[in-house]
């Protein structure tokens, strides 16, 4: 039996956990409008570079952020993770609401620092129409294979493999893989690289909590089957020292 140290784990508030969800939703569409405008301005045109250097971008942000704020509010950034969490109770009820709001504001704000970065008038709205049956058929898919990665991944392998699943549905998706209604809602306010018409935006939320749900169906019919192992985990249990309380 290891010996009790006596320190309770360290209580985290509502006020901070809706904190961390809008202040890591702005910063998460920080980055993706901003890496969005320097790719245009910087690919000359080539939007295969562009697209590729937003890629980069996002993957890399959305890692650090899913890493830093997870402790605090589960990093979800991301309505319909939230409606998922939610249902399994993993988030209170009274919770969700205020999260998706707090990420529906964190976004907004996002884009706004974006422009406000770039020099560029801060409010505006996106004239980038994104609608059609493909579209809205990749939007559920890049979204379905988030909230999959999120309810199937690890624990200590979430950041990485949300990430690298969002990294690659930017090139395997139609629609470039937003898979979060947050991001289509703070697109919504950037007339660039990024940005989605106000008039797509309903479309793509309705595919996208479409994903979720199905999502949620596929993981329960896995119900029960082992997870990917966890070897950063195991790797540290291995390696740590036997206590001598133990």
């Amino acid at each position: 039996m290891v010996e009790n140290s006596g320190k309770r784990p360290p209580v985290i508030s509502g006020r901070q956990k809706l904190l961390a969800e809008a202040l890591g939703t702005a910063l998460l569409l920080a980055v993706v409008i901003g890496s969005g405008i320097m790719a245009e301005r910087l690919s000359d045109g080539n939007v295969a570079i562009a697209l590729l250097a937003n890629t980069l971008a996002t993957a890399g942000g959305l890692y650090v952020l899913i890493e830093v704020f997870g402790p605090v509010s589960g990093a979800h950034f991301n309505p319909a993770v939230s409606i998922v969490m939610a249902l399994r109770r993993a988030l209170p009820g009274g919770l969700l609401v205020p999260y998706i709001v707090a990420q529906l504001l964190g976004a907004m704000l996002g884009a706004w620092l974006a422009h406000a970065m770039f020099d560029m008038s801060v409010l505006q709205f996106s004239t980038k129409l994104r609608s059609g049956v493909g579209q809205w058929i990749a939007e559920a898919v890049a979204t379905f294979g988030l909230v999959l990665v999120v309810l199937r991944a690890p624990p200590g392998r979430v950041a990485a493999m949300v990430a690298c699943y969002i990294g690659a549905a930017y090139w395997f998706t139609a629609s470039t893989s937003f898979a979060n209604p947050a991001a289509a809602f703070g697109r919504m306010f950037s007339d660039s690289f990024a940005g989605i018409a106000p008039e797509s935006v309903a479309g793509f939320v309705v595919a996208e909590l479409a994903g979720a749900a199905i999502a949620v169906v596929v993981h329960h019919a896995f119900e029960g089957a082992p997870v990917a192992p966890d070897r950063t985990a195991r790797r540290a249990a291995e390696e740590r020292p036997l206590s001598p309380h133990v």
